[in-house]
């Protein structure tokens, strides 16, 4: 039988997979699926790089800056909405330009 070898990540990647989770204040958990690896894993780093950083001493949100947030958030989802949108008219319309018969 063979051994399997656990994954390494180096420190750096360690350090970059955290900021992602702090400074952009998404979960752990989409991150964590975003990049592969486990949500555990990624939580410790997270919490590493916050006690490296002195990163709890961070001063909270104030209620425009929330109200700035979450008009972002939303405005960012209807965009990708949006996008998704239409990248698929642009996939009908180019599936509706090829001739079928192949005659011109």
């Amino acid at each position: 039988m063979g051994t399997s070898k656990r994954k390494t990540y180096t420190p750096e990647y360690r350090r970059e997979a955290a900021r992602l989770v702090i400074d952009t204040g998404r979960t752990v958990a989409a991150v964590a699926r975003e990049i592969g690896v486990g949500e555990q894993l990624l939580g410790r780093w997270v919490h590493a790089e916050r006690a490296r950083t002195g990163g709890g001493s961070e001063a909270p949100l104030d209620l425009d800056e929330r109200a700035e947030l979450g008009r972002l958030r939303r405005e960012v989802q209807e965009l990708r909405m949006d996008n998704e949108f239409l990248g698929k008219a642009a996939a009908f319309f180019a599936s509706k330009q090829n001739p079928r018969s192949g005659s011109l």
